[in-house]
């Protein structure tokens, strides 16, 4: 059975989908690795390493791709313009990556036509059997670390108290927007860097786990709150009158907030505003807002994708593009072993593919197959493919998690 690791070609995108420590040991399972040259060089893993691996390194990706049973990928491929990825995987292949399928069906739609067995790796069920494998937990841990040094970048102040003998530095006061893996991360590292941090979250069950790091929660109301979350674990959208005592009880704290660091997503829907510009204009010259949402719409008002800007009143906004990339070397080695494991689910001993349909997590991931969107969420309304360009023509990619 032959996998292929395909350089990634989305913008921003620097990590690579394995590593030679998981190439080392699906080779020593008995199956071919093919990996496109320079694909590991964003997340510093040369061909060589991959080749000592046991690897063999292919110039291009049609050489890469041709006749791989398995495509393992970081982002989605690119498909229906000139740069149509979907060109050179073979009928019948198995593609498995994080396809942010809830937000585009039209290209599950393709892949389908394609023929292409798709697995979307950002759906993986958050349940203890697929901890070992979920991306998203991977990457938003990493994620949320970056933020905090990319917030402590832009600011103009040391994060820890200092007391020398010309005089007291106050402590940075952190205030992180959503306690879910990321904000966690970001409550820890804060932290650890000195800072003075509090932590809101829509969540009850939040609470206890933000002042276990030491941090303030933020309470709005906890009767409310109780009722925001999912039974995967993921926050609900709250209703208006919620969203509104929310945004007061911020306003007001956000007045004396150094670094916000917002984190609040929900799976397939654009990002929940929380900052919105009259707090942006109240807070702090000097201040520092970091968007870990911006790829989904932004939390904060005035955050541009793939953008850090100062507005007139100084408020630093960062909205750093794939902010997992940013730390690829980690983030590639955490992804890769998150498919590794994944990879155990659907290929059996004798290196043959099982693809159990009636299995919690196969049944979670598996957008595709047999030529058709079989994924309950969106095989009720199948998209439209849409058409190829003329010969020659061709679009702008869009950017990473666009």
């Amino acid at each position: 059975m032959k996998i292929a690791i395909p350089k990634e070609r989305r913008q921003y995108e620097s990590r690579v989908a394995a590593s030679p420590d998981t190439v080392k040991r699906l080779v020593g399972m008995g199956l071919e690795l093919v990996v496109e040259s320079g694909a590991g060089a964003g997340a510093s893993y040369p061909d060589r390493a991959y080749q000592a691996a046991g690897a063999t390194i292919a110039p291009d990706a049609a050489a890469t791709l041709r006749d791989a049973d398995i495509v393992l990928k970081v982002q989605r491929p690119i498909v229906g313009d000139g740069q149509d990825e979907l060109a050179d995987f073979k009928r019948g292949s198995v593609l498995i990556a994080t396809l942010q399928a809830l937000q585009h069906p039209d290209e599950v739609a393709a892949y389908a036509a394609a023929g292409i067995t798709a697995f979307a790796m950002e759906l993986i069920p958050r349940i203890t059997r697929a901890q070992s494998m979920d991306v998203l937990s991977s990457q938003a841990n990493l994620a949320g670390y970056r933020a905090v040094l990319d917030g402590a970048t832009e600011f103009g102040r040391a994060f820890p108290m200092m007391m020398t003998a010309a005089g007291t530095v106050a402590p940075a006061r952190v205030l992180v927007m959503g306690a879910g893996v990321a904000g966690l991360q970001a409550i820890a590292t804060a932290r650890r860097l000195g800072a003075v941090v509090s932590a809101t979250d829509v969540r009850a069950a939040a609470k206890e786990q933000v002042e276990s790091l030491g941090a303030t929660f933020l309470t709005v109301d906890i009767e409310a709150m109780k009722a925001a979350e999912t039974a995967g674990g993921y926050a609900k959208e709250m209703g208006e009158d919620f969203q509104r005592r929310q945004r007061e009880h911020l306003h007001e704290a956000l007045k004396k907030i150094d670094i916000a660091i917002c984190t609040a997503l929900i799976p397939g829907r654009k990002a929940p505003i929380l900052i919105t510009r009259e707090m942006v204009d109240d807070m702090r010259p000097g201040s520092v807002i970091v968007d870990l949402a911006v790829e989904q719409g932004g939390n904060c008002e005035g955050s541009e994708f793939a953008k850090v800007v100062t507005t007139a009143n100084g408020v630093t906004i960062v909205g750093h593009a794939n902010v997992p990339s940013r730390i690829a070397v980690d983030a590639s080695q955490l992804y890769a072993k998150n498919l590794l494991n994944f990879l155990a689910l659907i290929v059996d001993k004798d290196k043959n593919l099982k693809i159990d349909p009636a299995d919690e997590i196969i049944k979670g991931t598996l957008l595709t197959r047999d030529g058709a969107v079989v994924h309950p969420e969106l095989a009720a309304a199948p998209a439209i493919i849409p058409p190829s360009p003329p010969a020659g023509e061709t679009k702008p990619d869009q950017p990473a998690g666009a």
